[in-house]
Order: C-alpha cells, then structure tokens, then sequence
C-alpha cells in the first residue's frame, strides 16, 4: 500500500492530508463513497436511484481488472474523506481524472486543492481534467487549481467524447 502524507494548511484549518492506494478488499468501501458522490453529482446530472435506492457505478470493478486505472482513498487525520479514480488516457502518459469526491465535512478547506496537487505529482505527464457542464462550482475549483499548480500553464480544450464539457489539459514533470 502506497501512502503520501501531506499537511494542508489553511486559515481554517490545518490537517494532516493521506492519497492511500485503495486495495481489493476496500471495493466495497469504494461503492459506498461512489453513492454519496452521485448523490452530489444528481442535482447537475438528473440522475436517479434504482428501484433498490442506488445509482450504481458500473465501472468499479474496472479499476482492479485493468491496467492503467486507479483508485484512491483520501484520509484527513485519519477519517474518511473522499476517494479519487484516475485512469490512464490513450497512453502511460496521458491521465484523466475519471472522480473525484471529497465528502461535505472536508471541503473549502484546502483538502481538495492539496489532494489534487499530491495525484498530479503522483503521475507525472500529460493530464485532462473534465466538468460536468452545468456543475459550476466543479468549474470554478478545477480552474483555480490547475492554474495554481501549473502557474497559469494550461489551456482549456474540448474533448470529442464529452461534447461541451469544460476540460482543462496540462502537463506535469
């Protein structure tokens, strides 16, 4: 298990920030954090629940039967805060962030931004970041953040598959 241990810092708050490599046996961890998230994501998407009351996740199991797909769980002093899944983009070098979720409790307090930071360090190389069209606040957040950690060196872009979802592409060392 790869850890990354971090202190994120800001006038609110100061904690200590863990990217932790999700394992097989946490799958079912994955899911449940994966419910909460559509659950957030449903007011820009429209997205319901199942007669059985889950909106489900079909490319879970994915992320431990093909390469070039990973998922992560986000800790802050210890508790659960979130998870990210990245996902290789047409090459060893090329990723996407496929989710990213950082529970209600945890934001606007600098976790994000510093997870953000830790997974683009983590692989370095060409990065495409997507919103949801109508998710502003994603908007806002992935802007910021990129410009920060590339100093302003990115460009937004429109990727084929996700017409007129913001993207944002860069790349790190």
């Amino acid at each position: 298990m790869r850890r990354v241990r971090r202190t994120a810092s800001t006038a609110k708050t100061m904690a200590n920030t863990e990217l932790i490599e999700m394992q097989l046996e946490q799958k079912q961890l994955l899911r449940n954090l994966l419910e909460l998230y559509q659950h957030d994501l449903s007011e820009y998407d429209g997205t319901d629940v199942s007669e059985n009351g889950l909106y489900g996740y079909e490319f879970v199991d994915h992320y431990w039967v093909e390469a070039g797909r990973h998922p992560f769980l986000i800790r802050v002093d210890g508790g659960i805060a979130g998870f990210v899944m990245v996902r290789q983009n047409g090459g060893p070098d090329s990723h996407e962030l496929a989710e990213f979720f950082i529970m209600r409790k945890y934001r606007r307090n600098g976790v994000g931004t510093e997870v953000a930071h830790q997974v683009f360090d983590r692989f370095p190389g060409k990065w495409v970041v997507l919103q949801m069209p109508g998710n502003k606040p994603s908007q806002v957040f992935w802007r910021r953040v990129i410009a920060q950690y590339t100093g302003g060196n990115y460009r937004e872009v429109s990727v084929p598959d996700y017409p007129g979802w913001p993207a944002q592409e860069f790349e790190t060392r």
